[in-house]
Order: structure tokens, then C-alpha cells, then sequence
């Protein structure tokens, strides 16, 4: 079984300008409107059993946390696992600053 089809394989997803819409840091308190199109494409793959993971810097900062989670909640997501370390099971990453690369 390669990990990609492994069930506890996930894909990442950044919250600030992937998931909510972001122009400017405006404070740990302030996240963005959710970007549609995102938000149904997570949706999606959680409908299709997917495990998907909020993927964010904010995370280093336990504090954050909660307040990512209420997001979620308010904005019709479920409380995804939020973290900001990846590691060998997660297959994607969907990020507005990440440079995709041919491996090797």
C-alpha cells in the first residue's frame, strides 16, 4: 500500500489566502471571509472520506488554536485537525505560498 492510499494519509490546506481570503495581517483574531471554491473543494474531499488538515503557521501558537477551530465552525466546516507540522502521510499541500516542484 503506498501512502497515498493509506486511510490515514491527509491533505493540508493553509488557512490565510487559501482557505479565507487574506490581504493584510490584521491580528490573531481576525480571519478572513471564506474563498467558496476552497471551502466546496474541502468539503468535497471529506465527503469522499478524505482526512484533510488546516495547514497553518498560526498553529506554532497554541493560542491560535480555538480561534481557527470557532472559524471552522462558523463558516459550515468541521473541526478539522489544525497543525503547522507536516509529515510522511500527508499526500498534498494546498497553499498560496508553496512552489510546486518535479520530485527529484
Amino acid at each position: 500500500m503506498s501512502i497515498a492510499e493509506d486511510t490515514r494519509s491527509w491533505i493540508g490546506v493553509d488557512l490565510d489566502g487559501t482557505l479565507a481570503f487574506y490581504d493584510k495581517w490584521r491580528g490573531p483574531e481576525h480571519i478572513g471571509a471564506p474563498i467558496l471554491n476552497m471551502k466546496n473543494r474541502v468539503l468535497a474531499w471529506i465527503k469522499e472520506g478524505k482526512r484533510v488538515k488546516i495547514f497553518t503557521a498560526r498553529a506554532t501558537n497554541p493560542e491560535q488554536i480555538p480561534l481557527i477551530t470557532s472559524w471552522l465552525q462558523n463558516n459550515g466546516l468541521p473541526a478539522l485537525e489544525i497543525t503547522n507540522i507536516k509529515d510522511w502521510l500527508m499526500v498534498e499541500l494546498w497553499d498560496d505560498r508553496a512552489v510546486g516542484v518535479v520530485v527529484n
